[in-house]
């Protein structure tokens, strides 16, 4: 199944005809959920002159606080978040996602609660402005290819990632000759949400750090799960191995190993570039129209995740991921 459609392709392919001249006017970016301190760093990133790492090309011009109540960072944090957004950054709180898309050339959906992001993306992609997805995409499977068939059938370009996958580490990790990869083991923090699946919170960090490593190809997976750690295990095609190791404690270490035919390669701190990378990477977007990761590529992220929820329910079975992909009609190969 190719899930991007031909038009979609053609919108995209337009959008990248437009020149990126200096004198174009800055991108107007408006945001939905502000309970997540991704919002202020991006609000940082653009919307202050001064600051030493400022990306120019688009400001965050108004905002719509959505959040959820049942949801602990988002009920505390949401408050303050949006005060400082309104008296530091000059973001404009508005009543309604339909305001935001009014006011805005393109659209960040970034509620910390990806339960949420499907019946968002429902309100702001009929508009075909270009959208970012925060992590995670969607809270489930079902729910994310939800989203991509929506765009395509809006025509709207979007992409969704984790600032992991632009750090310069894992950059330079890929670009080190090792002799081809044999296997990686991904660590960082696995902190979990109630009300998803273990992975789909903070442990998609550590996910998408492997996937950007190894690549699209995982056959399988099989879950570890303790109070602590959550470990999840994938097999990839041409027998290659993918481990995350999510860790449920206060001060977690991030890193990456990988395994090369010429030894190993060890790589970390790698998520310390902070969302800088990023958030380049959505202004290039928004200005041409250009996704930086195909929605195939998320997809198979979010059934890895999936997989390993379904292998931890499951004492540790393998599962196949193929097999839960083409149960929503999907097929990456």
């Amino acid at each position: 199944m190719n899930l991007l459609s031909p038009c979609l392709a053609l919108a995209a392919c337009l959008g990248c005809s437009a020149a990126l001249a200096q004198t174009a006017p800055d991108v107007k970016i408006g945001i939905i959920g502000l309970d997540t301190s991704h919002v202020i760093s991006v609000a940082a990133l653009l919307n202050d002159p001064a600051a030493k790492d400022h990306i120019p090309g688009a400001r965050v011009v108004c905002a719509f606080k959505a959040g959820s109540p049942d949801v602990e960072l988002s009920r505390t944090r949401i408050e303050g978040f949006t005060a400082q957004m309104r008296d530091q950054y000059g973001v404009t709180l508005v009543d309604s996602i339909a305001e935001v898309v009014a006011r805005s050339d393109a659209i960040m959906i970034m509620s910390v609660d990806g339960r949420i992001h499907l019946q968002q993306a429902r309100e702001v992609f009929p508009s075909g402005k270009p959208v970012f997805l925060d992590k995670p995409l969607a809270a489930n499977l079902h729910e994310a290819v939800a989203i991509v068939r929506l765009a395509e059938q809006t025509h709207t370009p979007f992409f969704s990632a984790s600032p992991y996958r632009f750090s310069p580490g894992l950059k330079k990790l890929r670009e080190t000759p090792i002799g081809g990869i044999r296997g990686a083991i991904s660590y960082g923090n696995g902190a979990s949400e109630a009300h998803m699946p273990p992975l789909f919170f903070e442990g998609i960090h550590p996910v998408e750090a492997l996937f950007t490593v190894l690549g699209s190809g995982c056959e399988s997976v099989s879950c570890v799960h303790t109070t602590d750690t959550e470990i999840a295990t994938g097999v990839w095609s041409r027998g290659r191995t993918g481990v995350v190791y999510g860790l449920r404690t206060r001060k977690t270490p991030v890193g990456l190993t990988v395994f090369g035919q010429t030894g190993p390669l060890f790589e970390t701190n790698y998520r310390y570039d902070g969302y800088g990378p990023l958030t380049q990477q959505i202004v290039t977007f928004f200005q041409t129209r250009k996704s930086p990761l195909q929605p195939e590529a998320t997809l198979e992220i979010i059934a890895f995740m999936e997989a390993a929820d379904q292998s931890r329910q499951q004492h540790g079975a393998e599962v196949s991921v193929p097999q839960l992909l083409a149960s929503e009609g999907v097929s990456l190969r």
